[in-house]
């Protein structure tokens, strides 16, 4: 982190790079929120997410709300 970057609160919301089978932290945080639903999702419970699209899901159900919506094919569980 430099000067001309924004503050980062390690307990506020992270921005994650996710891959395959993994993610990386690129900004810390203890949480990220849900692309479908808003939800806060601890980084420990992160279970669900899409590479192509980079967002998070709460829930199978949120993942599904995507899929319809941008009728991209259904993200394998990332645990």
């Amino acid at each position: 982190m430099n000067r001309f970057e924004p503050f980062s609160d390690a307990n506020g919301e992270a921005q994650l790079q996710y891959m395959d089978g993994d993610f990386r932290i690129v900004r810390p945080g203890r949480f990220v929120r849900c692309a479908v639903t808003g939800q806060v999702i601890p980084l420990d419970e992160l279970h669900y997410w899409s590479v192509d699209l980079q967002e998070a899901y709460a829930s199978p159900e949120a993942v599904m709300a995507r899929v319809q919506e941008t009728g991209r094919p259904v993200p394998e569980d990332r645990h």
